[in-house]
């Protein structure tokens, strides 16, 4: 999957987004710094039915959030994480193997995801439109 859409047309991209996956529930999300990875997981969430505030858990590490039909997603930030022994420490080794929904930002920081891990891309064009790619397992 390819889109390049702008910031207003993100809710439908997410829906489009969350047909796509199917089974897989393991989301790796790569994009620099300001590249609109918690934008997208905030929009994808919403389709999903989360009624609660999503936002960066980068202190945090790990967020839970409730969809609408009762399943969990956990949104991970790795950003301050050193390595797969702190990943594993804060839990993020139980919510990537839980069957659960996990978006993960800034996977490149550890080792330990899945070989069925969807990795989604996004990159900035300008102040108000994304370049996504979703390259499947």
């Amino acid at each position: 999957m390819e889109s390049i859409y702008s910031l207003s047309e993100i809710e439908s991209v997410a829906k489009e987004f969350i047909q796509f996956l199917h089974e897989h529930t393991v989301i790796a999300f790569h994009g620099n710094l300001g590249a609109g990875k918690t934008t997208f997981i905030q929009a994808v969430c919403k389709q999903l039915g989360v009624k609660e505030n999503v936002s960066s858990p980068t202190f945090s590490i790990i967020n839970q959030y409730t969809t609408e039909k009762n399943k969990t997603i956990f949104h991970i930030d790795l950003y301050r994480v050193k390595d797969n022994e702190e990943a594993i420490n804060a839990g993020v080794e139980e919510c990537i193997y839980s069957d659960d929904i996990c978006f993960i930002e800034w996977p490149e920081k550890i080792s330990i995801l899945p070989a069925d891990t969807v990795n989604l891309f996004i990159e900035p064009i300008d102040k108000s439109t994304r370049k996504l790619t979703v390259k499947l397992p």
